[in-house]
């Protein structure tokens, strides 16, 4: 009797389950599917993005897996104790970054070159107070080992943005792999795209509560009073600071805050300093350039300590520089070059911080062509200085601080064009494009807020290198992103960087490689 029940309750269930899958058209169950994995038309390609003809058979990727494996068996862990240690920063340079960057190299089989580096994890980015966090913050993480809260540098979480008197007591500054490394007599150096003073680098010398205070008019603006002035602002602690006053190369942007109007027009300081000359003054030795010229013909063996500052604030986008004929900015790679000169003389060796900057700030403002483009750059200084330097002796990592809301998206024919529009069209019969970012400015260029409709996005572009590209939601500058980044290591002890870890790790791991800081490290 009960099992006559449970098989008349069944068939009940299954008719009411069939009656609810009746009432759904067969079509739209079907074109569901369908619509996810869509259907395209073969186009002939051109001949400049055809695919290799091998790739349609198997033993093609057959082979190449067997040598993939083969290459992985045959590394062997350098355990070799590190002289030098360099970091390199691409800012904003998240996971969909780098996949659509390898379109500018020639196809997305091709790899960026610290892509062909033999070690390779994923960096936990948020921030003691932000699932999302900026690069200040951050660059206390990957450069100190301790993580802090949004908007603050060299500090520990007891300081909050803008707290003037936490700033002040020194018990809450923590310091960075650049003193750790000269602390044990190896030099140090840093070299960005953007300001010295601006919140990535700002982290190998600072301590901040608030990555805006570059020069004492912004500092004691938000500190007032005598304790305002008793405060070092983040220019003068990189020309006067325990960190910053021993750094022996400092190659970037940012020159407004480093003199007041009377030596230099757009000069921001108002305390009538100017702290190139005091640089200068601090030793005979001390050599201070401002164009790609002068840094190409500075002597690395007669350069006690080099200070670059080539631009008023960032400098300029790569794209920008080639199409400027009086341009005497240097580029990443001339700057990275120049600095591993300097280092080299160094007998201890050295730590290097390697930031390419523009990366993110060109996300900020929806320009995709530029930041894959400054990423592109940024592989060309890591393949130079891995040339420079020797496997056995010298760590390099790179990573990044945070990802942005830069998706690649979409169905598009291998070695297509990823700037052009998508295959196929939006619902509203309108293309879109496979770059687009979850939020920005550029949201009003692609959205037609009073018809409430999209604008056909191919009538807003331009083609040109500055081109902005959608974004979905309306902000002001569009936002960083939460998710992993990657981090690729090459060198004594780089096997340690692979896995899913804390991104304040990352100091410490190149610590132990160098023996240098207070933790563990490989001499032990």
């Amino acid at each position: 009797m009960v099992n006559k029940l449970v098989i008349v309750l069944g068939l009940c269930l299954l008719g009411l389950n069939l009656v609810n899958l009746a009432a759904v058209p067969k079509r739209l169950r079907i074109n569901e599917e369908e619509e996810m994995h869509p259907v395209f038309a073969q186009k002939t390609m051109r001949s400049s993005m055809r695919l290799n003809p091998e790739e349609a058979e198997q033993d093609y990727w057959l082979e190449a897996s067997k040598k993939h494996i083969l290459e992985k068996l045959s590394y062997v862990r350098n355990t070799n104790k590190a002289k030098n240690i360099i970091l390199f920063l691409g800012d904003g340079m998240g996971l969909a970054t780098l996949a659509a960057a390898r379109n500018l190299l020639g196809g997305e089989e091709m790899k960026l070159s610290f892509e062909e580096f033999p070690y390779t994890g994923l960096s936990k980015t948020y921030s003691v107070d932000k699932i999302v966090p900026d690069s200040a913050c951050t660059s206390t993480s990957y450069l100190c080992g301790v993580k802090a809260n949004y908007g603050t540098i060299g500090v520990n979480a007891h300081v909050k943005r803008g707290d003037c008197l936490a700033m002040a007591n020194e018990t809450n500054h923590v310091y960075s792999l650049g003193k750790w490394a000269m602390d044990k007599g190896k030099a140090a150096g840093l070299v960005t795209t953007t300001r010295v003073t601006h919140a990535s680098p700002s982290g190998v010398y600072a301590h901040t509560a608030d990555r805006e205070w570059e020069n004492n008019a912004v500092l004691e603006e938000a500190c007032p009073g005598e304790l305002g002035e008793n405060l070092n602002d983040i220019a003068v602690q990189l020309i006067h600071g325990e960190v910053g006053s021993k750094l022996k190369v400092m190659l970037g942007g940012g020159k407004r805050s480093f003199y007041a109007p009377e030596f230099y027009d757009k000069g921001r300081r108002t305390d009538g300093r100017n702290l190139v000359e005091e640089f200068e003054a601090l030793d005979e030795g001390n050599v201070f350039v401002k164009t790609q010229k002068k840094l190409l013909n500075v002597n690395a063996t007669e350069t006690g300590r080099l200070l670059g500052l080539f631009s008023k604030s960032h400098l300029h986008y790569h794209l920008e520089q080639l199409a400027d004929e009086e341009n005497n900015e240097p580029t990443l790679e001339e700057m990275t070059q120049k600095a591993i000169e300097v280092l080299q003389t160094e007998e201890q060796g050295y730590f290097l911080f390697v930031e390419g900057g523009k990366i993110d700030i060109s996300h900020h403002d929806t320009m995709a062509r530029i930041a894959l483009d400054e990423t592109v750059e940024l592989s060309k200084a890591v393949k130079l200085a891995r040339a420079m330097t020797s496997v056995e002796d010298t760590l390099i990592v790179v990573t990044s601080d945070h990802s942005h809301t830069f998706s690649l998206s979409g169905y598009q024919p291998r070695h297509s064009d990823i700037f052009s529009e998508a295959e196929s069209k939006g619902t509203d019969g309108k293309p879109y494009l496979p770059l687009s970012y979850a939020n920005g400015l550029s949201f009003d260029s692609f959205y037609n807020t009073e018809g409430h409709q999209r604008y056909d996005p191919l009538a807003q572009r331009t083609g040109e290198f500055d081109e902005i590209f959608p974004a979905m939601a309306p902000l002001l500058s569009e936002t960083h992103g939460g998710e992993d980044v990657g981090v690729f290591a090459s060198g004594p002890w780089a096997h340690l960087f692979t896995g899913v870890y804390e991104q304040n790790s990352i100091p410490h791991m190149m610590a132990y490689a160098a023996c240098v800081g207070d933790g563990q490290t490989a001499c032990d």
